[in-house]
């Protein structure tokens, strides 16, 4: 192997010359080598200068917290909690912060990673960021919750800030979460700060229409695939695993667009109707506390079906690396939109492109949670309001504006549409970094 110190800035890195050396904290995960390799996949096309890239391949800054939590029955119990910084290059790291028993150092550093390339995709000034505990959120009541949550501030204190490091919503938590962090942070400094975070409360500073922003994004970058393949949505049938905030808005937008959903999953369960579910019905039903496997406008369906189940958009918006060569050739989808950060593995991929798929990216097609997310940051920076016929209308431009670029390179150089979307992100943060140079 071939080992880079301090290469000229003429030098380029050739990836299948050398594969990164493993590091110890990060490439036990499973989720961080994919990441490391979709990196790799774009070195391997584009021109990078390797000092840069060396600097790209692991984050800037990792902080693994013990939190201890004293439990409703009294006992203390304390959780691993983690944040990653991968760059702050472009500006303070931003990623959501997730609640999730399978949590872990790897996977936080992968996600930071993969959210720095969407920032750059989207041309916004962040660099990626992510965090964690390992936990099961449902397991835990509202104050064991908030316990953990209050811990978790007060232990990142050193390394968080509005322009450092700014947390939103994530798997396993949500506004409410937001506003304890918000809290927390605003009692340490001495006067409300809601910049600290996004996806909060409108009440407390939150912007109009960030909780359905993902969702959004999801569907307009599907419909802009609609469009270009010539499919009318009313005659298109739709597939979704994840029944959360971006799977049920997801669904939501789909359904009023006229596309028939047709089955639905989530960690309890999946379901199908192949005369399509009936959303709104759906949405009340999982409200009211019930599960949605449980729903009588439905027949169950095996989970492990799901994802092969025959239709025109499939939508993972669950978890990471649910589409595997295992099971890839066996999709019978036309359009692969992935709601979830990293659905897809680089294996996965090939056999998705030899049975023409079309596939929409994770750091496009989600791209719209991190883009309100934006709206709202500044927002709190300015203290001024908009409305959200005003943040829809920008999240719209900004992200079929990124869709139609993305599509332009993939034309341009006979490539996929998640290298084109990889390539647009990575190479817009090396530039900066080009620029700023290596300190000292």
């Amino acid at each position: 192997m071939t080992t880079l110190t301090s290469p000229p800035a003429t030098l380029t890195y050739n990836a299948r010359a050398r594969r990164y050396t493993p590091h110890p904290l990060y490439d036990n995960s499973e989720v961080f080598r994919m990441a490391r390799r979709q990196l790799e996949l774009v070195a391997e096309q584009t021109e990078l200068d390797a000092g840069v890239l060396e600097r790209l391949s692991l984050p800037k800054r990792a902080m693994v917290v013990s939190i201890p939590v004293r439990m409703d029955d009294g006992r203390t119990q304390a959780f691993m909690g983690y944040r990653v910084q991968h760059s702050l290059t472009s500006g303070p790291s931003k990623g959501g912060l997730r609640y999730h028993p399978a949590v872990d150092l790897g996977e936080v550093a992968a996600l930071a990673m993969w959210m720095s390339w969407k920032c750059g995709l989207m041309n916004l000034p962040f660099g990626g960021g992510k965090g964690g505990v390992a936990c099961d959120p449902a397991s835990l009541s509202q104050g064991e919750l908030e316990r953990l949550t209050r811990r978790l501030t007060e232990e990142l204190l050193p390394v968080i800030g509005p322009r450092m490091d700014v947390m939103a919503p994530d798997l396993g938590t949500d506004e409410q979460t937001m506003a304890w962090i918000m809290d927390t942070y605003s009692m340490k400094v001495g006067y409300a700060c809601p910049e600290i975070v996004t996806g909060k409360p409108v009440e407390i500073g939150g912007c109009v229409g960030r909780k359905e922003a993902t969702g959004r994004g999801v569907v307009y970058t599907i419909m802009e695939a609609l469009k270009e393949l010539g499919i009318e949505p009313t005659q298109a049938t739709a597939v979704v695993q994840g029944f959360g905030n971006v799977g049920s808005v997801t669904c939501q937008q789909l359904a009023a667009r006229g596309v028939r959903i047709i089955a639905i999953g989530d960690r309890y369960g999946a379901i199908i109707n192949p005369k399509g579910i009936d959303i709104a019905a759906l949405t009340q039903h999982v409200a009211s506390g019930k599960l949605l496997r449980d729903f009588p406008g439905a027949q169950r369906l095996p989970s492990n079906d799901l994802l092969t189940t025959e239709c025109t958009i499939l939508v993972p918006a669950a978890l990471e690396r649910v589409i595997t060569e295992e099971n890839a050739g066996r999709l019978k989808c036309r359009i692969l939109a992935e709601g979830a950060n990293g659905p897809t593995t680089p294996e996965a991929d090939v056999i998705l492109a030899e049975k023409g798929i079309f596939v929409i990216p994770d750091i496009l097609c989600n791209a719209g949670g991190v883009t309100v997310s934006y709206f709202e940051w500044v927002q709190d920076l300015q203290q001024f309001l908009w409305s959200e016929d005003q943040v829809n209308q920008k999240l719209a431009e900004l992200i079929i504006g990124a869709y139609h670029r993305v599509r332009k390179l993939a034309r341009e150089r006979k490539i996929s549409n998640r290298t084109a979307a990889l390539t647009l992100g990575i190479q817009k943060i090396a530039r900066e970094k080009a620029r700023r140079g290596l300190f000292p």
